[in-house]
């Protein structure tokens, strides 16, 4: 039992660090993570397939309609972890019996355009400005529950701008929460 909890515990902090260590690199040292052409839609579909069994598991269904295509210069890795964080937050505290879309929704000359949500629980509206902060929680009781870092929207967040894009979130008519967000080309 104690060997378990020890354990687990252990995989909980690791988790957490390696969470700051991507911060800690995109806010100190921007410039040491490399960039280069990447397709955005194969990240995606790999990103999808790995949440796909534990996605089951609570009934949680999830679309995309990404094109073809999406070329950009970026990183993959952090552009893995914005779908990745995403979804997993979607998985912790939207609930069972959802759904969750990911869309590109436009693009111009210089930026693409996506929304990701999904039809859960949503938050109160007095939530929203906070959600992109480091160790925010919307309940604060269940961080031991769901056992995550408590930083994956601040990684989001910070993935995005590193891509020179901007992302906002919003409670979705009929429940759930809707990020519109952008990515440089």
């Amino acid at each position: 039992f104690f060997l378990d909890r020890s354990h687990s515990q252990a995989l909980r902090l690791t988790d957490l660090l390696e969470d700051i260590l991507v911060l800690n690199q995109l806010n100190d040292a921007p410039h040491s993570v490399k960039r280069e052409l990447v397709d955005l839609k194969r990240i995606v579909v790999h990103v999808i397939e790995d949440v796909e069994l534990k996605f089951q598991q609570k009934n949680i269904q999830i679309t995309s309609n990404l094109g073809d295509e999406i070329w950009l210069r970026g990183n993959p890795l952090m552009l893995y972890s914005i779908f990745r964080n995403l979804l997993d937050n979607s998985f912790a505290y939207a609930g069972e019996n959802i759904k969750v879309s990911v869309l590109l929704v436009s693009e111009d000359a210089k930026f693409y355009n996506f929304e990701y949500s999904d039809t859960g629980c949503g938050v109160r509206s007095e939530h929203l400005p906070y959600l992109f902060e480091r160790f925010y929680r919307v309940d604060k009781g269940r961080s031991r529950k769901t056992g995550g870092t408590g930083l994956g929207l601040a990684i989001v967040k910070n993935a995005v701008e590193f891509h020179e894009g901007k992302i906002t979130v919003s409670n979705r008519n009929g429940g759930g929460l809707i990020f519109s967000f952008s990515l440089k080309k």
